[in-house]
């Protein structure tokens, strides 16, 4: 059950309450850790999701999980509100769309970079400096590699895509004789 419209209020104003109280990085901590921990653990956010578990024993389940007093006193006052607006539901989500608005008020840029192959330090920071170059603010670059790419690269800044890859030079290549205009249709 996604419900976007609600993350993202919800998640403006824990950053608003963040930023009032100068703790937005502290919070962001521990909205990466209920993240990171809903997206490792099925059983963690099916708990969260079951409209069976009350909001007290799901309370416990998480000092259980994270240590009693490990947040943020705003993130443990929000989580608590949650709870009691019977939102907790949307936690995992929220935490997204938190990390999403911290980056976008601290100007940090996510970048994806697919490669076929382990980049060098060396060629990673002269990717890293040619796109620092374009970009206003941080860098957050995601390296991974995916053999099936066989060459070149796949770069994502934002809403933007730059395919570069042999896959796809291979794909532009036999849609093109698929399609060749030079012979007869019979």
């Amino acid at each position: 059950m996604r419900n976007p419209r609600l993350a993202n209020r919800y998640a403006k104003s824990l950053i608003d309450i963040a930023q009032e109280q100068d703790v937005m990085d502290a919070v962001l901590t521990d909205m990466e850790r209920i993240g990171a921990t809903c997206k490792a653990s099925r059983d963690f956010a099916l708990m969260l999701r079951s409209p069976l578990i009350n909001g007290d024993k799901k309370i416990s389940v998480m000092h259980a999980v994270f240590g009693a007093g490990t947040f943020n006193r705003i993130t443990e006052a929000f989580i608590n509100l949650l709870m009691a607006k019977g939102r907790e539901v949307f936690l995992e989500e929220i935490s997204s769309a938190y990390i999403a608005q911290y980056k976008d008020a601290k100007s940090i840029n996510t970048v994806r970079l697919t490669t076929a192959v382990p980049l060098t330090e060396a060629v990673q920071k002269q990717i890293t400096d040619k796109i620092m170059s374009t970009l206003d603010g941080q860098l957050d670059l995601h390296a991974t590699v995916d053999p099936d790419i066989l060459g070149g690269f796949i770069l994502e800044i934002k809403d933007k895509s730059f395919d570069a890859s042999i896959r796809r030079d291979l794909n532009d290549i036999k849609k093109q004789f698929e399609h060749n205009l030079f012979v007869a249709k019979i």
